[in-house]
């Protein structure tokens, strides 16, 4: 495994899958390539630019500073990418673009309101992404268990299983 991508927005989820790509990265000697996507507005009024001025491109960009702070204190180095768009198709084409070997991102199990405006982003990687793909799950919610997943790859199996 040479080049994990992360996908970060500073939510629970997403600390939770930059630290799993962390564990991973160490184990394995790979690479890390953080982004961070601000969602296009479609359909808004056009005085409000294309941008959701609560979730701008600044905002992400500060996200992204803190994610590779927190990485450097790890002793890790990582690319730090802002992208604009659809969150789920930016970060696969930047996985596309870059040959990562493995996706990761957390899942923030959004509610009927969030996924009709803004879709499930882990959802549409999982279905979209031609590479493999690593769901963190936030331990702490009722109802879920930790489950590990694996690939046919015995050395990410074996990163992941830590």
């Amino acid at each position: 495994m040479n080049t994990i991508l992360v996908g970060y927005d500073e939510s629970e989820a997403s600390d939770l899958a930059l630290e799993r790509s962390a564990e991973i990265a160490e184990g394995m000697g790979a690479r890390l390539i953080v982004v961070s996507v601000a969602p296009t507005l479609v359909g808004g009024p056009r005085s409000a630019g294309p941008f959701d001025s609560v979730d701008s491109p600044q905002r992400h960009a500060e996200e992204l500073r803190h994610a590779c702070e927190l990485l450097a204190a790890r002793g890790l180095e990582a690319k730090c990418i802002l992208a604009h768009g659809d969150p789920g198709h930016a970060i696969v084409d930047l996985a596309d673009e870059h040959d990562v070997d493995l996706i990761v991102v957390g899942s923030h199990e959004p509610g009927l309101a969030d996924r009709l405006l803004h879709g499930d982003v882990s959802r549409t990687i999982a279905h979209k992404a031609h590479r493999d793909v690593l769901i963190v799950h936030d331990h702490h919610q009722p109802g879920r268990q930790r489950v590990t997943t694996g690939t046919d790859s015995a050395e990410l199996v074996h990163a992941a299983s830590r």
